[in-house]
């Protein structure tokens, strides 16, 4: 058996999801400036009931596969829609097309998130440790970033059991995010199922400082010190980096 079959059956037999197996082996290949051969489109409209439909029925009848949507009311009343096309490389022929749709006003070509942002390290809970956590990931992914990865840092610094839990099962519905940091002195029950849930459901893996509280026992990674934990948040995420979560996991730093 090779060795990375064996690898994968030590974590499934430990209680790793396999989900979080295939996504991290996923995400550990590609680099996080990979730019998909597709399209990415942004488009302004007077907001109207079936808009959306319709943007979507114009891309497949282009035989164009949509990979991402993402769409909200901006504070004049107009619709601000974001697309990404895998498998449609001529954009000049979707734009005009795209002009034709009762409502739109305005459409750009442009840069892909991955190709922009890259890949998304979260970091939430205590503030202090939520800065020095986001000071090390910074540093690390401005070295990454020099050299050509795209790796960004979000943090949002949230207290309180059941706000820690809805935020840790929005990651999940976080567009490129790769690894989520929980930084804080004491988490535990709801937060603990919430990090199961966001392993078993989206493959995301979770990195925690050592902290009271059960939170330790569900992480992937435990890390001591936080500038540390920034750092290795980064590594582990890298399409350079030797620094493999699949290797490490279950181990207290």
């Amino acid at each position: 058996m090779k060795e990375k079959d064996l690898q994968a059956e030590k974590l499934l037999s430990k209680g790793v999801p396999q989900k979080l197996i295939n996504r991290y082996t996923w995400i550990k290949k590609h680099s996080a400036s990979d730019e998909s051969k597709g399209l990415a489109i942004e488009i302004k409209a007077i907001d109207r009931k079936g808009l959306i439909a319709d943007i979507a029925s114009l891309i497949s009848s282009l035989n164009g596969n949509l990979s991402f949507v993402q769409s909200w009311i901006e504070y004049n009343g107009e619709t601000h829609v974001l697309i990404q096309i895998d498998n449609l490389t001529e954009s000049q022929k979707l734009i005009e097309k795209l002009k034709t749709i009762d409502s739109i006003k305005y459409v750009k070509p442009r840069p892909t998130y991955s190709k922009t942002y890259g890949k998304r390290v979260i970091i939430m809970g205590g503030g202090a440790q939520v800065a020095q956590v986001a000071a090390g990931a910074i540093a690390e992914a401005d070295r990454h970033n020099i050299r050509g990865e795209r790796i960004s840092v979000d943090t949002i610094a949230i207290v309180g059991e059941e706000e820690l839990a809805g935020a840790v099962r929005a990651v999940g519905r976080l567009h490129r995010a790769a690894i989520l940091v929980l930084a804080g002195a004491l988490m535990g029950g709801e937060i603990s199922r919430a990090v199961i849930e966001l392993k078993e459901d989206y493959g995301i893996p979770v990195m925690s400082l050592k902290m009271a509280g059960s939170v330790n026992k569900v992480s992937d990674i435990v890390v001591s010190d936080p500038l540390e934990a920034g750092v290795m948040a980064v590594m582990l995420i890298s399409n350079v980096g030797k620094f493999n979560l699949l290797k490490v996991h279950g181990r207290e730093f």
